[in-house]
């Protein structure tokens, strides 16, 4: 039996950007039965749309009452992610709605293209301040400009910039907490040295929403000139975000 659903989404356009979600399923199911490709290989790879899955659980969240909730893999014209809800009736009876959400089934051999991505090596790492601060900061930078500047040091400063032809707008956060630099870093480097790198500003704020699951901590590891690495930390979600660097 496996302990956590993954939930991995990516795109492909001017560069590619990726989401990594891990559910941990004690904290979602109080039953979990799963029986995968074999003993050794007990796993099972989805595909799907993610707005036929949020529109499925809007409706969820939209019931007034439910009694419970079965999420299982069936085949019906094809495979299906089918949703059984229960909700309770003015009679004795109980009320059954049923969604199915269409899914591609993937082959072991594809299961490689889904790992959960390596930990990059970064320069850097610090925790974010708190999202509901840094949300509406940056939801004014996006009329600025669509490019954002990340600066970060191992003193604990963090700096957000924006540029256009009108101005130049930077705000400065300092005393954030640190972490380790990744494996053959320098150590004993200069603790004011910023290391920088300029993402799209449209996924960061996106990254941002996040403030809405409540995380206990949010994680920026930046990989300068590269990358950014970022964490949403809850007790029962781990969502990791991966930005690339804009290209010159």
């Amino acid at each position: 039996m496996h302990q956590a659903v993954h939930l991995c989404y990516q795109y492909f356009g001017k560069a590619c950007k990726g989401l990594w979600c891990e559910l941990q399923q004690g904290h979602f199911f109080n039953e979990y039965n799963m029986e995968g490709v074999s003993a050794e290989f007990n796993e099972i790879y989805l595909e799907l749309k993610p707005d036929n899955l949020a529109k499925t659980l809007s409706i969820l969240k939209s019931s007034t009452a439910v009694r419970s909730l079965k999420i299982k893999l069936t085949r019906k014209h094809s495979a299906c992610l089918t949703f059984e809800i229960e909700s309770p009736s003015q009679t004795s009876l109980s009320r059954l709605c049923t969604h199915d959400i269409p899914v591609a089934v993937l082959p072991r051999r594809l299961w490689a293209s889904y790992a959960e991505p390596r930990m990059p090596q970064f320069q850097v790492s610090c925790d974010l301040p708190p999202l509901r601060l840094l949300r509406p900061v940056v939801e004014r930078m996006r009329a600025l400009g669509p490019r954002l500047t990340v600066s970060a040091s191992h003193a604990g400063r963090l700096l957000l910039r924006v540029e256009s032809d009108q101005a130049s707008v930077a705000t400065h956060f300092c005393g954030l907490r640190t972490h380790p630099a990744g494996h053959g870093q320098d150590q004993e480097a200069d603790q004011q040295q910023m290391f920088e790198v300029h993402v799209d500003i449209k996924p960061f704020a996106m990254f941002l929403a996040g403030d809405q699951f409540h995380p206990a901590k949010a994680v920026c590891n930046l990989i300068e000139d590269r990358m950014l690495h970022l964490f949403l930390i809850h007790e029962d979600i781990t969502l990791q975000y991966f930005i690339p660097a804009c290209s010159s």
